[in-house]
């Protein structure tokens, strides 16, 4: 392939129709949804940058505390583990913005962390709802961001990261991650924030409902095996279908994010299958060369691309399975890259070289992890192992032991 992404032996004549293609469909999106670019989405200083500067003064013991945005996880887990479980709580009640968010911190210490930092921003956003220094639009944001914390903080919800900075981030597991043999790790696209984090409707296309029933559909499926998923949406996904979209600045900011959540977020040897949604997919595929070996799988659904035109330009030993439902609005985006626009070469292409699963039921763009879908079945399976249950496309039966 060349350096543009097209294939070198294309004419001319065909590259330029393509380019211009492109160009046509990013017309369209400034003209639909506006010029969201990525300079919209520079970091505004928020509660957890005041968390980090002091936790950046702060000691326990006598001793500094490690650099909460350059120390290794090996570091800080050893750090942790050099303190008392009082001195270790302190910290947690203290700083819950910094330990909450710490690659390498006890699993169990993120969750109290995390806990105590949605209960502070639940009562913030309860005074700003009555404010009078906001618009009745800035109280009705408020009020609505205090429903989604106080959800958050009902029941023993495990939440490893959250940082209500901006439209913010969050991370939620589902089964025992200190336990778990496999851990599945889901990557949420277009959209993702904390008001959508979790819905109440059409629950099972927000990635709260999509680790929800995955997780269940890997413990029915595969009850002697012990498994654990992440809710991981804790990255800047872009907004709307704009430029961000179709661009690989955020994918890229979260491809880092990603990997060093897997090098140092998750605890153990776990071994670990990613499913990639959407934009997630561009995420995943911008990540896949930096993954630890402990990453057996990447999976995506309804994906514009990876950034890549074959497995093979993923420089992953992670085995690579797509799928797309058959009324996916995505198949009609054009699965190119032209001047930093576009993802690349369609996963589901044979000339790709993924492994194709089934979505028969996924209904659409945002239907793979309903209930009584194959989507469902076959990704519970690859969290699993059992890959031998799996439904591949077209009713191909070798998608499981190579590519079609």
């Amino acid at each position: 392939m060349s350096g543009s992404g097209f294939p070198a032996t294309e004419a001319p004549d065909a590259t330029a129709w393509r380019a211009l293609l492109t160009l046509a469909v990013v017309f369209v999106l400034l003209a639909t949804t506006g010029w969201t670019a990525v300079k919209g989405h520079e970091a505004t200083p928020g509660p957890r940058a005041a968390a980090l500067m002091a936790w950046d003064k702060g000691t326990v013991a006598g001793r500094q505390l490690p650099d909460a945005e350059g120390a290794s996880p090996r570091k800080v887990s050893g750090f942790f583990g050099s303190l008392t479980e009082r001195q270790r709580e302190r910290l947690a009640d203290r700083y819950p913005l910094v330990v909450g968010n710490l690659n390498g911190a006890p699993a169990e210490l993120r969750y109290r962390a995390n806990h105590a930092a949605l209960v502070d921003a639940r009562d913030t956003e309860r005074k700003r709802m009555h404010s009078s220094e906001l618009t009745e639009e800035g109280r009705h944001m408020a009020g609505r961001r205090m429903h989604r914390f106080e959800s958050m903080v009902a029941g023993d919800r495990q939440i490893l990261a959250f940082d209500p900075t901006g439209y913010g981030r969050a991370a939620e597991v589902f089964g025992d991650l200190d336990r778990a043999d496999r851990v599945s790790v889901i990557v949420p696209g277009v959209d993702t924030e904390l008001l959508t984090f979790e819905k109440t409707e059409r629950r099972h296309t927000a990635p709260v409902g999509m680790a929800k029933a995955l997780q269940r559909k890997q413990h029915a499926a595969a009850p002697s095996v012990r498994t654990a998923t992440v809710a991981w949406a804790d990255y800047t996904a872009p907004r709307g279908l704009g430029v961000d979209a179709a661009s690989v600045t955020l994918a890229q900011d979260g491809a880092d994010r990603l990997v060093d959540f897997v090098r140092g977020g998750l605890p153990g040897g776990s071994q670990v299958s990613l499913f990639c949604h959407s934009y997630g997919s561009v995420t995943c595929g911008v990540a896949a060369d930096e993954l630890p070996s402990r990453v057996s799988d990447i999976a995506v659904s309804g994906s514009p691309g990876m950034r890549a035109d074959s497995v093979a330009e993923l420089h992953s030993k992670a085995r690579v399975w797509a799928m797309r439902d058959g009324d996916d609005w995505i198949a009609d985006v054009p699965h190119m890259e032209f001047g930093g626009l576009g993802h690349g070469a369609d996963p589901l292409s044979p000339g790709f070289g993924a492994r194709r699963l089934s979505a028969d039921g996924a209904s659409g763009h945002a239907g793979y992890f309903a209930p009584g879908t194959s989507s469902l079945a076959n990704q519970a399976a690859v969290g699993t192992g059992q890959t031998y249950t799996i439904d591949c496309a077209d009713g191909a039966e070798n998608c499981a032991a190579g590519t079609d």
